[in-house]
């Protein structure tokens, strides 16, 4: 009470003070507020039931508009069995579909080199000069030879026409006529081995001009002018790869395929008879050209329990590369009875795949589920779903952020392209999860209002 405000008055305020006379002296006193003659425990009650007042005011504000929260929006898709192609997706590796390797077969300094690296080139150009000089030698030698070896025969069959009537008429012994003989086939025989010889220097003076064994795309070259290639050794000089056709070798988990073989055979699923493939590339991009499966090895690796497939792809604008690590999406049987799920909506663990399935009172609960492999929609990729779920059911694709434990959802179609539609325009994604982190501030306006008054 020591703070109640304070009245002065004077009481000179009767009149004048008469002169010779002293004045009295001025005393105060303290003028207390109605209300706080209560003393300070009225003052408290005071208090209390203002605030009662307050509070009961904002509780009816706050019942009237800002209640409990709506339950969160999450996108959903519905389950539809249908017919879907069940499509692997496996790592594969391409390779040209051919590959010549230049190599040396005649010993030699090269010269000159024909061809502009990484270029193109026909079966039969010419790729290196190797100094031919040695061997242009060697076959003019052979060609002497042979010419000596074919007058020998001359000579040799002059003899034998000459003795042949005398040997008739035993004018001569048998024994010169034996030799004459022997002598005819020995020059007959020296003319072959002739032939031979100039056959073989004339191959390798070809050799020195190092063709192309194939068509292709050649590249760098691994000898340059001055160096000394050899036969012997098959020095290599560079490598021509096809590339207009891409072989792309990929593996497939054995017990998975015998997996897929059971359930074909139960009737669970139907073969494939489409044996096209598709290329998925680093980017993600699905490679503009089919592929065609060419087989399947029948040896799994004992290393690595894989087995081996092969497919060709066609490579016109030269896009795929050799080398280039790539997936490969083959189709290798159907389902009339599967289910397609945006794969964001599919968790997968070492526990198995499950998924979160909106129930009758609007609560999300996990779902185990079993996929049957991959599937390239017109909405993007999809898992292929095979047990676990039943038509009608909806699957939470969307809003994941936004749920609670043993909270309901508002659940609201979802597409692709615009994501899950919010009531009031509001939009998908982190914006709707910063929503209810905003309310507490609101709920406490009513305070505030009630404290002003």
């Amino acid at each position: 009470m020591s703070d109640a405000p304070l009245s002065t008055s004077s009481r000179s305020a009767a009149g004048p003070v008469p002169a010779g006379r002293p004045a009295r002296p001025v005393s105060t006193r303290r003028t207390v507020h109605p209300a706080w003659r209560l003393g300070s425990a009225g003052a408290l009650a005071l208090a209390i039931a203002t605030l009662a007042a307050c509070g009961k005011g904002g509780g009816d504000a706050g019942h009237g508009g800002m209640g409990q929260m709506p339950p969160p929006a999450v996108g959903v898709v519905t389950a539809q069995p249908g017919a879907v192609g069940l499509t692997l997706e496996l790592p594969g590796r391409l390779e040209p579909l051919r590959t010549a390797q230049v190599r040396a077969r005649a010993t030699g300094v090269v010269l000159k080199r024909l061809y502009t690296e990484g270029g193109l080139v026909k079966a039969g150009q010419s790729l290196y000069q190797v100094d031919a000089a040695p061997y242009r030698a060697a076959l003019d030698a052979a060609l002497a030879t042979q010419a000596k070896a074919e007058a020998a025969l001359a000579q040799a069959q002059a003899t034998l026409e000459r003795n042949r009537p005398l040997a008739e008429a035993k004018a001569i012994s048998p024994q010169d006529w034996v030799a004459t003989q022997a002598a005819h086939k020995a020059a007959v025989a020296d003319v072959a081995a002739a032939k031979a010889q100039v056959q073989s220097t004339r191959l390798n003076l070809d050799y020195a001009a190092v063709t192309a064994p194939i068509s292709g795309r050649i590249g760098r070259s691994l000898v340059t002018e001055g160096a000394l290639v050899s036969a012997a050794e098959a020095t290599l000089m560079a490598t021509i790869q096809q590339t207009d056709t891409m072989m792309v070798n990929f593996t497939q988990s054995a017990a998975e395929a015998m997996r897929l073989r059971q359930a074909i055979s139960g009737g669970k699923l139907q073969a494939s008879g489409s044996a096209q493939v598709r290329l998925v590339l680093d980017d993600g991009r699905v490679y503009g050209h089919a592929g065609r499966l060419l087989f399947s090895d029948i040896t799994v690796d004992a290393t690595t329990g894989q087995v081996t497939l092969r497919a060709e792809v066609p490579n016109p604008q030269g896009e795929l590369l050799p080398g280039l690590f790539v997936k490969v999406r083959v189709e290798q049987a159907r389902s009339d009875q599967a289910i397609l799920l945006p794969q964001q909506a599919v968790t997968r663990g070492t526990a198995g795949d499950t998924v979160l399935v909106v129930g009758a009172d609007n609560q999300v609960a996990p779902r185990q589920i079993q996929l049957g492999g991959a599937h390239d929609g017109a909405t993007g990729p999809q898992w292929v779903v095979l047990g676990g779920l039943q038509a009608g059911e909806k699957v939470v694709v969307d809003g994941f952020q936004k749920i609670r434990p043993k909270a309901p959802v508002s659940p609201l179609p979802w597409s692709p392209t615009s994501g899950t539609a919010q009531p009031g325009g509001a939009a998908a994604g982190p914006q709707g999860a910063a929503g209810p982190a905003s309310a507490p501030a609101a709920s406490t306006a009513p305070a505030t209002a009630g404290a002003s008054r």
